[in-house]
């Protein structure tokens, strides 16, 4: 089984948690945590509870890890000592923690760390189990040691564990975005900076569509590095190559979407446009409406004043329920510009970035990530002041 794979690895290539098992505790893991189940305690009442410790791994590799910091979290009401008392000196708080265990409950974090500090994991469960244990091993015999190995299944999207979501304690956000199919239609350069950027996030798959050759000027105007071998390849083969061992299911296609590209996109939850002429978006707009799935458009509009460039960078979004009324605005080119000095690929990689930023942050808003407070549909950077303007 996969899961037992995973889990054998960690405890193979880490001695502080195989010496865990070896004792008894009831070690699994979940996505970037150490669990530990069947942790006794005592309420107030002096009543036998058991919880669990949680605490966060930093993976080194993708089978080494080690403690992010001293603290943990614990799944259970605040233990007491023989008395009935509150245990005291253990710092935390009340917390939560988005876990993929059903059975587990995170309620509050604790932080007692010796003047040595810990060196490892084991060092880290003993003490705390020494604290939180101690009373009902004394008063009810319990046990921690119950050689228990339960293992949650997390299908995750990533070939490296996400370490970075767990340290910040936002898996209940990254949560909201897992359930995403993403389309990027166009992949050059604010195109790819987006694809660089959902490959980090958590959404179930991203296609990316784009018939175009990579060539020097391409890597200019786009994340990673170059090498030989990509120049003359399909910009979707070599992004493909580039992030397939990030991540799976991921689909780019050598293709550009039209208005019978229906088939392409059934199942996309969500989509972002990334092309340079105006003349493509009306097929592209018109099957994206007709199909009911939100997008974001982005472009930029740029010229040359006093030798110097120029412009604008536009966001918008285009609601199921409001796309027509968007549209209807002409917020977006909808034929080329003749002066537009974009359509002469000049490098402007900071440009693309900051595009690409401008439409993830505002998707990320859209699916309950991030703040919003003004629910912008349409923004306008310009680049003389750097005002950046909403409708």
């Amino acid at each position: 089984m996969k899961w037992l794979s995973v889990f054998h690895q960690l405890v193979s290539h880490n001695e502080d948690i195989e010496r865990l098992i070896q004792k008894g505790y009831a070690v699994s893991f979940d996505s970037s945590y150490l669990i530990i189940r069947d942790i006794p305690y005592l309420n107030e009442k002096k009543e036998l509870l058991v919880g669990a410790i949680v605490a966060k791994l930093d993976f080194v590799d993708k089978v080494h890890v080690r403690p992010v910091d001293h603290q943990i979290f614990f799944c259970g009401s605040h233990p007491c000592q023989l008395n009935g008392s509150l245990i005291s000196n253990m710092g935390g708080g009340p917390a939560t923690l988005a876990l993929s265990s059903d059975d587990l409950v995170v309620q509050r974090s604790f932080s007692n760390k010796p003047a040595a500090g810990f060196a490892n994991f084991f060092d880290t469960i003993e003490s705390y189990v020494a604290i939180i244990s101690g009373p009902p091993m004394e008063l009810h015999n319990a046990n921690p040691f119950t050689f228990r190995i339960t293992e949650v299944m997390t299908d995750s999207v990533f070939h490296y564990n996400d370490t970075l979501t767990g340290r910040a304690e936002i898996g209940d956000l990254s949560m909201k975005l897992k359930e995403d199919i993403i389309a990027i239609i166009g992949l050059g350069g604010t195109g790819s900076y987006l694809l660089d950027f959902i490959t980090k996030i958590p959404v179930k798959e991203i296609r990316g569509f784009d018939l175009d050759s990579f060539h020097v000027h391409n890597a200019f105007r786009s994340p990673g590095k170059l090498t030989v071998e990509e120049l003359g390849k399909r910009k979707s083969e070599v992004y493909q190559g580039r992030y397939e061992g990030f991540r799976k299911n991921i689909n780019l296609s050598s293709k550009f979407i039209v208005a019978d590209s229906r088939e392409d996109l059934e199942g996309v939850t969500f989509a972002f446009v990334c092309v340079d002429k105006g003349s493509s978006r009306t097929e592209i707009f018109d099957l994206l409406i007709a199909m009911k799935i939100p997008f974001i458009d982005v472009g930029m509009g740029l010229s040359r004043d006093n030798g110097l460039i120029n412009g604008m960078l536009r966001m918008t979004f285009y609601d199921i329920d409001q796309a027509q009324e968007v549209l209807a605005k002409k917020l977006a080119p909808m034929v080329d510009l003749p002066d537009d000095v974009y359509q002469n690929n000049i490098q402007i990689s900071e440009l693309n970035a900051l595009n690409a930023c401008l439409a993830i942050i505002k998707y990320k808003q859209i699916r309950g990530f991030y703040t919003d407070d003004n629910t912008y549909y349409h923004m306008l950077l310009s680049l003389n002041d750097f005002h950046l303007a909403g409708e």
